[in-house]
């Protein structure tokens, strides 16, 4: 997902920032949280830091290749991306013909782990900046980092046959960037309008359906994986989606069939579209309980 509207909740109480389609967030703290007086807000700790986020997403590459490498000994009619007219309810999905297969990622907290700017709003105490964000797509090449067993899975996959392609909300005016990014952090080249997608390379914004199916007419997509819903299907992120309705379709008897095979989720405590849940959205009413 295109990182990463990074709210003020998150720096004074180790909550997640906003997921990048939403356009508005809180107002920063008055003062910045000096370096050397605090520790980085917990979920940044966790993500970043964490041997339990290390495993986790290891664990989830490993999952990856595994799948990819036993997906391929078979020819599947059909891809796993959505076709274009398709829903969650009646899923129906683009052809495979006898196109080469692929593997399509998200590129940040998928990919790469944003070290650079996450640090700088955390320790400035501010707000998710897009002129910032802008120059650190065009400039953040050796300060990204591959996750952890990242660069294993991709080279596994292209070892294999299997292209490797990023689907990303990073800007295609800041392609170079993104393109640099993504090889000094070891995981090799990726071609803008090739290997590369981004926001920009349509005119649907910040939704990656239409990028998808583009993929998917010359390649047998046997994986998708994000950190984010928005990285399966733009269903997910309907505007005022009811957070019931948003879970029941992400495990619904369709999408519950696709999890680890051949969509696959990673950890990302840090932002995302869960972050507008309220109390009763996150803790059931009828679940209440307070000590005597």
């Amino acid at each position: 997902m295109r990182a990463l509207p990074f709210v003020a909740s998150l720096l004074l109480a180790g909550c997640a920032t906003a997921p990048a389609d939403i356009t508005t967030a809180p107002p920063p703290p008055s003062a910045a949280i000096p370096a050397e007086a605090a520790k980085p807000p917990v979920a940044l700790q966790y993500l970043y830091g964490s041997t339990e986020a290390a495993v986790a997403v290891r664990a989830t590459n490993a999952r990856i290749a595994a799948y990819g490498l036993e997906r391929m000994k078979q020819r599947p009619q059909d891809s796993v991306v959505l076709a274009a007219s398709a829903t969650m309810a009646a899923p129906t999905f683009e052809p495979c013909g006898n196109k080469p297969f692929a593997a399509v990622f998200d590129a940040d907290e998928t990919l790469i782990w944003n070290l650079g700017p996450m640090r700088y709003f955390a320790e400035k105490g501010s707000a998710f900046d897009p002129k910032i964000w802008d120059q650190w797509e065009k400039s953040g090449a050796g300060k990204a980092v591959a996750m952890p067993g990242t660069v294993e899975m991709v080279g596994k996959l292209r070892a294999a046959g299997i292209t490797v392609i990023a689907n990303t909300n990073r800007s295609a005016t800041n392609a170079k960037g993104s393109e640099d990014t993504l090889r000094a952090a070891g995981l090799g080249d990726f071609k803008h309008g090739e290997t590369l997608f981004l926001m920009g390379d349509d005119a649907t914004g910040s939704s990656k359906d239409g990028r998808r199916v583009t993929i998917a007419a010359k390649y047998c997509v046997i994986i998708l994986a994000g950190d984010q819903l928005g990285d399966f299907s733009q269903q997910f992120n309907v505007k005022d989606l009811p957070a019931a309705t948003r879970t029941a379709l992400a495990t619904g008897p369709a999408a519950a069939m696709l999890w680890d095979k051949g969509w696959f989720l990673f950890p990302n405590a840090v932002y995302g579209p869960w972050e507008k849940l309220g109390w009763d959205d996150t803790f059931p009413s009828d679940k209440n309980w307070e000590p005597k």
